[in-house]
């Protein structure tokens, strides 16, 4: 039991990369690809990054509830300088996860309802979107940073 208590973190990071990977370089350009419908493929895809965005949350949470688990284990009143090290990268994991989860919180409630009032009101369109993808590659970014650093 403790070894897969051991592992769930490594796991929790590859769902959250391995969603944001299938959803931004598989599932959005197939959807643009086929539908042939900008503005429905576009709707479709809003809906999607909405659930990607919060799975990202739910499973950066577990993240950090997991992270904190395993560091509060240490012996943190005499730590030995292998036990330092594990907790300055477990600190430093726990910062991607943070700046990934926060980088979906601002796509989420920022970002996303710009590109839709651009796309209705004649707005700058291409500027949201390029910030969004930039924001949504951040979180690929981090998710990517915290399964390697796990997988150490």
């Amino acid at each position: 039991m403790s070894a897969l208590l051991a592992r769930l973190p490594v796991l929790v990071a590859a769902l959250w990369w391995g969603g944001i990977s299938a959803l931004s370089f598989l599932a959005v350009p197939t959807l643009f690809a086929t539908l042939g419908n900008p503005a429905l493929a576009g709707s479709v895809a809003a809906k999607l990054f909405s659930l990607q965005c919060w799975a990202g949350l739910l499973l950066g949470l577990a993240l950090l509830l997991l992270l904190r688990r395993e560091r509060s284990q240490m012996d943190v009143a005499a730590p030995s300088p292998e036990q330092v090290a594990r907790m300055q990268r477990a600190l430093a994991t726990m910062g991607f996860v943070i700046l990934g989860m926060m980088l979906a919180l601002l796509v989420e409630f920022g970002v996303a309802q710009r590109i839709v009032t651009a796309r209705a009101s004649g707005g700058d369109l291409k500027l949201w979107h390029a910030v969004g993808s930039a924001m949504v590659l951040g979180q690929w970014l981090c998710s990517g940073a915290v399964l390697w650093r796990l997988n150490r």
